[in-house]
């Protein structure tokens, strides 16, 4: 039998942390300063801090996805079952 190592919520937890990444790369981006011009807003709170904090939490999240792993009761036994045959 073919077994992957991630399964259907591995992939969920994967894109809802990937959408978490985005997120936090969109709250990062904005105008920025130039030579003639200084815009004070690229030191906002939103920019050096939320963002920041929020793109950890997605690749923290991802760690998770990634290590997620459901044990079944009935999936041990058919395990134990597969080994005894071989």
């Amino acid at each position: 039998m073919n077994r992957l190592a991630f399964n259907k919520t591995n992939y969920i937890l994967l894109a809802i942390g990937m959408a978490i990444i985005i997120i936090g790369f969109v709250l990062m981006s904005g105008s920025g300063s130039d030579e003639h011009i200084f815009n004070p807003d690229i030191f906002s709170p939103r920019r050096i801090k939320v963002a920041p904090a929020v793109c950890f939490a997605g690749f923290i999240f991802m760690i998770f996805g990634i290590m997620y792993h459901k044990n079944d009761k009935g999936d041990e036994a058919s395990q134990a079952s597969e080994c005894t045959l071989e």
